[in-house]
């Protein structure tokens, strides 16, 4: 049980260390060039579409297989 919290106290502290260096590089470089809140609104919306294209297709195969075998 002690390598346990061992192990948990050393990943916890390995966290807590790069967020620290990270927040810390984020103060000294305010703009890094992340990219902007619009290019992350088009990702989701072109997955999401992508996502519901493939499910449609899906229903309706799953739909008409039956019909669809004679052809």
């Amino acid at each position: 049980m002690k390598h346990t919290a061992d192990r948990t106290y050393r990943a916890v502290h390995w966290v807590t260390t790069r967020l620290h260096e990270r927040l810390e590089n984020a103060r000294r470089q305010p703009d890094r060039g992340d990219i902007s809140i619009t290019t992350v609104i088009i990702w989701v919306a072109a997955v999401t579409g992508a996502v519901l294209i493939a499910g449609t297709i899906a229903v309706v195969i799953a739909k008409y297989n039956g019909r669809l075998n004679g052809l």
